[in-house]
């Protein structure tokens, strides 16, 4: 499929996403969204893509939403349309790992994106921040959520009040990231962990993002139970048995995915 704001290459089994609005620095308009949650969609459906990774440009991963698409509407405009929440639902709902390769700004909802991702890999130039309260509002895909999940009350109510950056420094110091890179090696980086993601069992690899995920939305007592269901189930798998004999036998596991 052709896209007008995102370009989607597959290889070796890793779809490479990338928002493709230079000129605005991959600012979030509604064309973008609804392209890329529709090729998101498709990605986890397609059975040649095993995981994915999410990128923008050196300058700029995402900017922000687009201001001047949103400086004109009004409450009932906002409200009627659910803005940004159908496109956030459906990459939520991709099961498939989404790894999130950010270089330069991560800014409003470019960071809240970013955070929408299994895990975000930065390169030494990135720049996190959520600003929107310089425009007058405040953060509105996970500003306030997401962020205060990953780096505590303090970090997130800094940025959310004040509107400062954090840099790749901070971010991995304080749990943002999981990991930062030299700005060109940023996409390798990302594909070499998307590929080793790849290899695993997929059966497995979408039971621990499952699991991961319900960490932030249960308690501990409810979270360890999924979690030893889960694993008790994966029991009944041919994956768990090949896995276990390649061990074993000191052998790569040969894994198909049931």
């Amino acid at each position: 499929m052709a896209y007008e704001t995102i370009i989607v290459e597959i290889e070796d089994e890793v779809a490479l996403v990338r928002l493709n609005r230079p000129e605005a620095l991959n600012a979030l308009n509604a064309t973008l969204l609804d392209e890329l949650s529709a090729a998101l969609t498709e990605a986890d459906r397609n059975d040649k893509v095993r995981c994915i990774v999410l990128t923008g440009t050196e300058k700029a991963f995402a900017a922000g939403a687009d201001i001047k698409e949103m400086a004109e509407k009004s409450f009932v405009d906002v409200y009627d349309e659910d803005l940004f929440g159908p496109s956030m639902d459906a990459i939520q709902r991709v099961r498939k790992p989404i790894i999130a390769a950010v270089s330069g700004y991560a800014l409003g909802g470019g960071c809240e994106l970013a955070m929408v991702c299994d895990f975000i890999i930065a390169a030494e130039n990135a720049k996190f921040g959520q600003p929107e309260v310089n425009l007058g509002v405040i953060a509105g895909i996970g500003g306030t959520q997401r962020l205060t999940r990953f780096v505590g009350k303090s970090k997130a109510m800094d940025m959310n009040l004040t509107g400062r950056f954090m840099d790749a420094a901070e971010a991995e110091r304080s749990g943002l990231v999981s990991r930062v890179v030299p700005t060109p090696k940023l996409i390798p980086e990302a594909m070499s962990a998307a590929r080793k993601i790849a290899e695993k069992s997929q059966v497995s690899i979408k039971a621990a993002k499952e699991s991961v995920n319900r960490a932030y939305e249960t308690t501990l007592r409810e979270g360890l139970l999924f979690e030893r269901r889960t694993f008790h189930s994966l029991f009944s798998t041919e994956d768990q048995k090949e896995g276990m004999a390649a061990f074993l036998e000191k052998r790569e596991a040969q894994f198909r995915d049931r």
